[in-house]
């Protein structure tokens, strides 16, 4: 109670209020948030920057020449220093200054003995990739998502070795180079391998490769660019695990259907029975067989053989992506040839008999790796 009898007043500490929430003025400009699923490659391949040096890039490329051979003169041979070039510079500097502020006659030797030794170096490293000719072999065929590998001839005509020659595929932006490093004797030759990995099917041409060296101290890189005008063609990756082959379609001269003792793949084959001639074994069968430790045998049927033909029709590929349906025709194809039977490839612009062998085998690879 107080003084005068009334009861007082409890005071209790309350929490303290939540801060209000800052309200942005109607008339005030919405900040903009990144699109979903923005990553800051994307964001950055946005950039205005990141845009120009692209189109410059674009730019200077094509005015790059096509050739599979390129001699490298002191046209398209360019030097710089590197990062440990800039280093030294700056160390030369200082030992400058301080020679000349402390009259130091054993620092004016160093500098100038470091700076004799860098000019030397920078000429050396200049003349260790000019001078050599570059030659490109035809690139082989390869399945989408197999890494190939471009193989490069260097040529030299010079009485001196060249070493530490770096070649790689020009990325684009801060990519990575993958480098493959060799050696180039007196008056000889070196081969090195160049590996590249396309993102899809279809006929690509090769891309823009670059040429290094930094021997013989680092303090100097001298590099080129080089775009072979040759192409590279890229398969369709065969689905895995491949699928059985659909089944045969009659021949239009046969005479019908018939009830088949298949293995669960194309009419045209069957389970090995005793007393079938040697000539009717499939025999690359056999030897896979073999290899895997089992002793399954197939044969050809030779009657189902003369009523039934294999075809690998696009619609038989029940999927619903494009891509996807490509894929399974690629493992059919690739099943089809290592039985040894003959199929044919049915496709919506184009239709190839039924065949064997490595040339059709090619011929039904590139039609759906073109299509």
């Amino acid at each position: 109670h107080g003084r005068f009898g009334s009861p007082a007043l409890t005071l209790q500490a309350m929490p303290p209020a939540a801060a209000p929430a800052s309200v942005a003025p109607a008339n005030a400009p919405a900040t903009a948030a990144p699109p979903r699923g923005a990553t800051p490659s994307r964001l950055a391949a946005l950039s205005p920057l990141a845009f120009a040096r692209g189109r410059f890039q674009r730019w200077w490329q094509a005015r790059l020449p096509l050739s599979d051979t390129l001699a490298l003169t002191q046209r398209n041979v360019y030097i710089l220093p590197t990062g440990a070039g800039w280093m030294l510079a700056l160390t030369l500097v200082v030992l400058l200054i301080a020679s000349i502020n402390f009259q130091l006659n054993l620092g004016y030797l160093l500098t100038f003995l470091l700076a004799g030794s860098a000019v030397v170096g920078m000429h050396l490293c200049h003349a260790n990739l000019r001078g050599l000719t570059l030659h490109l072999k035809a690139p082989e065929p390869h399945f989408l998502g197999t890494s190939t590998a471009f193989e490069i001839q260097l040529s030299s005509d010079s009485k001196s070795p060249r070493y530490g020659i770096a070649l790689a595929v020009h990325g684009t932006g801060k990519a990575e180079h993958h480098w493959a490093w060799t050696d180039v004797p007196a008056q000889g030759q070196a081969s090195v391998q160049v590996a590249f990995q396309p993102g899809r099917r279809g006929l690509h041409r090769v891309p823009t490769l670059m040429a290094e060296t930094r021997f013989p101290l680092g303090t100097f890189r001298v590099w080129t660019y080089w775009r072979p005008a040759a192409q590279v063609l890229v398969y369709p990756a065969p689905e895995v695990p491949a699928p059985p082959l659909p089944p045969g379609e009659p021949r239009a001269s046969g005479t019908g259907s018939a009830s088949t003792q298949g293995i669960g793949e194309f009419d045209g084959v069957r389970a090995y029975r005793r007393g079938d001639p040697l000539k009717l074994v499939v025999w690359k069968k056999a030897a896979k067989s073999l290899a895997t430790g089992t002793d399954d045998l197939v044969s050809r049927d030779a009657q189902q053989a003369q009523r039934h033909e294999l075809w690998l029709d696009l619609a038989h590929a029940a999927l619903p992506d494009h891509e996807a349906r490509i894929s399974r025709l690629t493992a059919w194809v690739l099943q089809a040839d290592r039985l040894g039977i003959d199929y044919g490839l049915r496709l919506p612009a184009l239709e190839l008999a039924p065949d064997t062998g490595a040339a059709h085998r090619q011929r039904c690879l590139e039609a759906l790796a073109l299509c």
